[in-house]
């Protein structure tokens, strides 16, 4: 699967962001390959040896092994190649455990579920572009539709800018999002972040506006690759909410994405694991029929260190942070 979170300059995106280095294993053999990006990020913990250990994640949003090609009937064998020669990785590179965040559509959790201990944690949303006439009747739910008119004929238009040169309109609606949803520091991407994205994305983002009283009211930033789209992030502003907004963002990035031939354009998913979750309600409305499952998974390659490190921090295995020892780290 060709998709914007295997690209390797994906990954050098958030370096800073998770004070890593993005770093690729790619295992060949007769029986197929396996590409696998991530971050490696130092352990800012220190244990008997006196050598430097990491471990190492995905970057935000999606990704994980992906197996790029194999021979019909011996996927097993090249998995278990894969799960030798990267063992041997971990261990000539101090790399103590993983932690991964599957892609959703290339379901590429299940051909590693042997090898990491895989947990379904929650569901993503989309719409599926390529299988209807009209996306928006067949997968946008009633009462969405029924917004989406009302802001239209409210006299709420909106505007898609391809490769764009400049961001500076999303970024002030965005900060303003996350101010009146107290987001955490994480999501508070800065100029640095948003400069490296046009600097190596720019021919792969769009931005949609949406527009009231010659005012821009909302914006979401979405990549595109090849067949699919990604929502990535998006804001509006809190004294247009009851205009709808959002739901134009949702409506007009469908109709360019129909128009452009691309196959699907996916949401994400909730903020939490919960079906009731408001944000994965919210998406719902936009993919009746096109939900996908999002797996994590997680890899202790050095059990040795890993304990030693979890006895640094005076903590035990927690079963729901991975790894434990980073548990309440700065």
């Amino acid at each position: 699967m060709q998709d914007i979170y295997f690209e390797s300059n994906y990954g050098k995106l958030y370096e800073r962001i998770e004070n890593g280095t993005c770093e690729i294993f790619k295992y060949s053999s007769f029986l197929g390959n396996v590409y696998h990006m991530f971050l490696k990020r130092k352990i800012p913990l220190c244990v008997n040896d006196g050598k430097s250990y990491f471990d190492i994640v995905t970057p935000y949003g999606y990704g994980g092994p992906l197996i790029t090609d194999f021979k019909e009937g011996y996927k097993n064998e090249l998995l278990n190649g894969f799960k030798q020669e990267f063992q041997k990785y971990c261990n000539e590179n101090n790399i103590v455990s993983e932690f991964v965040r599957f892609h959703p559509l290339a379901d590429n959790a299940q051909d590693f579920k042997e090898i990491y201990k895989i947990e379904n944690i929650r569901t993503t949303v989309g719409t599926n572009i390529s299988d209807y006439t009209d996306p928006v009747l067949s997968e946008f739910s009633k009462s969405a539709r029924k917004s989406i008119r009302k802001a239209l004929n409210s006299g709420v238009t909106y505007k898609i800018t391809e490769k764009p040169n400049s961001i500076n309109n999303f970024k002030q609606i965005y900060y303003s999002t996350m101010d009146r949803n107290g987001a955490s520091n994480y999501y508070y991407f800065d100029d640095i972040y948003f400069n490296s994205c046009l600097e190596l994305f720019k021919d792969n983002i769009i931005l949609v506006e949406v527009n009231y009283e010659d005012k821009t009211i909302a914006s979401g930033f979405y990549f595109v690759y090849g067949k699919i789209i990604h929502a990535h992030l998006s804001g509006t502003l809190q004294d247009y909410l009851h205009l709808s907004p959002a739901y134009i963002i949702k409506y007009a990035t469908v109709k360019w994405a129909k128009e452009n031939g691309k196959d699907i354009v996916h949401y994400g998913g909730g903020t939490s694991n919960s079906k009731e979750d408001p944000l994965y309600q919210f998406k719902r409305k936009f993919g009746r029929n096109s939900e996908f499952e999002f797996y994590i998974g997680k890899k202790v390659w050095n059990r040795e260190i890993y304990n030693e490190l979890c006895e640094k921090k005076e903590i035990g295995e927690e079963l729901d942070f991975f790894p434990a020892y980073r548990k309440n780290s700065v």
